[in-house]
């Protein structure tokens, strides 16, 4: 059957009421064949493509370069063309095409260049028309061919071989402007979480190094702090796993929570009340203090979203003496401290005796209480932050759905 050549978006602009063209791609792109034979850029100058920050230097993003021995092969990426990368991600199987917006560079032959054709496309249309995965997913899942190792067998040249529906130049532009307004409101929001972020380090900083003191309702000073091991606050309590065999054990629906999850308001396994009571898992609670001793999210703490039963690499933290608001925000600023100290170079896990003989420096019960209070009200601002980020990108997810055909 023949694929629709025509089209019109559900939502546009008033001033444009022709339709939309399918139209191939190599009308919009040409593939760049420029290398860096003259070793113009270096090896600090190679770029990496990201799903969440388009294409970046590779440096500042990975932390260091990942250049082979030789760059002079290497693609050169000039400022406004596409790069498509031939890399799997998890919401993108078939790789992520992504316009370069701020530095020329290099990339290596994995990756393929384009320059746009100005004629016919606006690159940033182009972007934001990709930056939708059903988008790119339906675009390229075609064309790509995957091989045992799950890379990528397809050509440069027939990355552009299908078709897009696409406007005329003027429209493009016009929804680009649009977009843009929209993405700039987004780092904006992104940088006022940075900065209430890195506001809350200072401040912590000063708080549990106690050159901050909070004073009682009457002004006067609080009694010193005391320093003693956890285990003289608190009792504690990790979980187990149900037999991976006894798949009654996992038919159920109580939310079975790992370390990964402490801080989710759902989790991606449940467990029946059998399995609960034929295993060491043991149930926590909405408010629980929780402790992830295992795994990537070693030293992680948050208070427990959910009722649920937690498995070994979890630790429940109880006590009715300290307040645990102020006992999460000290370990969770003192996390790079307490891995580094405990976990020797990042292999391992943590324990339950490792947490119990911390040494935590405990004010009074009010002034861990005010300490509590006080973080918690920037907190709230990181977090409605945070959702206005979210409302805003799915916001924009609406408009792309709809302003794209």
């Amino acid at each position: 059957m023949e694929k629709q050549q025509t089209a019109k978006p559900a939502l546009r602009f008033p001033e444009f009421t022709d339709h939309w063209n399918n139209t191939k791609l190599s009308e919009l792109l040409k593939e760049a064949k420029k290398r860096n034979t003259d070793l113009k850029y270096g090896k600090d100058e190679v770029l990496s493509v990201s799903g969440e920050m388009g294409i970046v230097n590779q440096i500042e993003h990975l932390g260091r370069s990942y250049a082979g021995v030789s760059v002079h092969q290497y693609h050169v990426v000039e400022v406004g063309d596409i790069v498509y990368t031939k890399s799997p991600l998890k919401a993108n199987p078939y790789g992520i095409i992504k316009q370069n917006k701020k530095k020329a560079g290099i990339v290596s032959t994995l990756y393929a260049v384009y320059n746009v054709k100005e004629e016919n496309a606006h690159g940033e249309f182009i972007e934001h028309y990709f930056s939708l995965d059903e988008n790119t997913n339906r675009y390229l899942r075609p064309l790509v061919k995957k091989g045992a190792k799950n890379d990528m067998k397809i050509s440069n040249a027939y990355v552009l071989q299908d078709k897009i529906f696409v406007p005329s130049v003027t429209e493009q532009k016009k929804i680009t402007l649009f977009l843009n307004i929209l993405e700039k409101k987004i780092e904006q929001l992104k940088e006022k979480k940075r900065l209430l972020e890195e506001y809350k380090k200072g401040i912590m900083q000063k708080i549990f190094s106690q050159e901050l003191r909070f004073k009682d309702d009457n002004g006067k000073e609080f009694s010193n702090w005391s320093k003693m091991k956890l285990s003289e606050k608190a009792k504690f309590f990790s979980g187990g796993t149900p037999l991976t065999t006894k798949k009654d054990f996992y038919i159920g629906n109580i939310p079975f929570i790992k370390s990964g999850e402490i801080n989710k308001d759902k989790t991606e396994q449940f467990i029946s009340e059998k399995g609960l009571q034929s295993s060491s898992a043991k149930m926590v609670e909405i408010g629980d203090l929780l402790y992830a001793l295992y795994g990537a999210t070693s030293g992680e703490v948050s208070i427990s979203k959910i009722n649920g039963a937690i498995n070994q690499a979890v630790l429940c933290i109880r006590s009715e003496i300290f307040n645990k608001l102020y006992l999460l925000n000290y370990l969770q600023f003192h996390k790079v401290e307490i891995v580094e100290k405990y976990i020797q170079g990042g292999q391992g896990n943590l324990s339950a005796d490792i947490v119990k003989k911390l040494l935590i420096p405990f004010p009074c019960s009010k002034e861990q209480e005010k300490i509590a209070n006080f973080l918690s009200t920037i907190d709230d601002k990181i977090n409605r932050t945070q959702a206005q980020i979210e409302n805003t990108m799915e916001y924009k997810k609406g408009l792309l759905q709809n302003m794209f055909v």
